[in-house]
């Protein structure tokens, strides 16, 4: 019991924000301009200044992990292979595959990865290494993927991907990650304005993006193609922490490491999903379908996984 109340605790004030901003949505508080400006608000900055305040607190000498950079980055980019590979073979509906693919790999990590370890653990300085080894491998990839599978289109646009990677150098969270490391190596003290202002802006990260998230819920589009999204669903929040958990686990990660690599993996697919999908010539209707079911069911799956961490005594 102790165990369950333990992941209950981590995951149901954060899904109760959620909860809220779709309520305030609903009755009118909320309208489709605000949600667009505040979720715009947080990625530029209110998320990039929270990880520069993490960071640059953090000891980076203390807190740099190679293996675990190593293994964030490893782990996704043979989920992106695999699960490539895999779509392409299987899946007769080919103008749907590059949506699929990358509705199954890539999940919110910036934002519940921070809210997360948050939540649990009081700071999220682990987070931003998991973010850093593969938030642009998730850019790069859809790049890749959805120029290349993209209807009509025989091959991958050179310009397209041009364009992303000089978004992924211009990333405000990349951006954020790399200003907190610099502070953090260097040991450089900011002033007492300075990191208060920061401070300020950092704190109205978290509740900000789970509100944004909770008033951008659409659950009719859910019902949308629902063979594939139930299985992308699958794929996202239970088959890729059931078979890497463990190899986590063997490999000693624990506490805030394991929540981190746990959000990497079982996280909801993440909206960005639908904006580069529509953005690159596809329907969007099965990433907008993936990211309404998996954040819904991302509930009762990350309380789930948070349980039997738990119970295992690896968090």
């Amino acid at each position: 019991m102790e165990n369950l109340i333990f992941s209950l605790n981590a995951t149901v004030p954060i899904f109760l924000v959620m909860v809220a901003g779709y309520i305030f949505r609903r009755i009118g508080m909320l309208d489709d301009g605000f949600v667009k400006v505040l979720n715009k608000f947080n990625y530029n900055v209110s998320l990039p200044m929270l990880l520069v305040t993490d960071i640059a607190a953090a000891d980076f000498y203390t807190v740099w992990d190679t293996k675990f950079v190593v293994f964030c980055f490893g782990v996704t980019l043979l989920c992106i292979v695999v699960i490539a590979v895999f779509a392409t073979l299987l899946m007769k509906e080919k103008l749907i595959l590059g949506e699929f693919i990358q509705a199954s790999y890539r999940g919110s990590a910036a934002v519940l990865g921070v809210a997360f370890i948050q939540n649990i653990y009081g700071s999220s300085s682990i987070a931003p290494l998991m973010i850093l080894a593969t938030v642009p491998l998730y850019n790069v990839a859809a790049v890749v993927i959805l120029s290349f599978t993209q209807p009509g289109n025989e091959g991958i646009d050179k310009k397209t991907i041009k364009r992303s990677l000089k978004g992924i150098a211009t990333n405000p969270i990349i951006l954020g990650i790399f200003v907190g490391l610099i502070i953090s190596v260097c040991r450089i003290d900011l002033p007492f304005i300075v990191d208060k202002t920061l401070n300020n802006f950092a704190v109205l990260a978290t509740p900000l993006a789970l509100i944004g998230l909770g008033a951008g819920f659409e659950g009719r589009k859910a019902l949308a193609r629902i063979k594939p999204t139930i299985v992308s669903s699958l794929i996202k929040l239970f088959v890729m922490p059931l078979i890497f958990l463990p190899i986590a686990a063997s490999l000693g990660f624990r506490d805030e490491k394991m929540v981190a690599i746990l959000i990497m993996l079982g996280a909801p697919t993440t909206a960005s999903c639908y904006i580069m999908a529509k953005n690159t010539g596809h329907e969007g209707v099965l990433s907008s379908s993936c990211v309404v079911s998996t954040t819904f069911l991302s509930s009762i799956f990350i309380t789930l996984w948070l349980f039997l961490l738990k119970s295992f005594e690896l968090i």
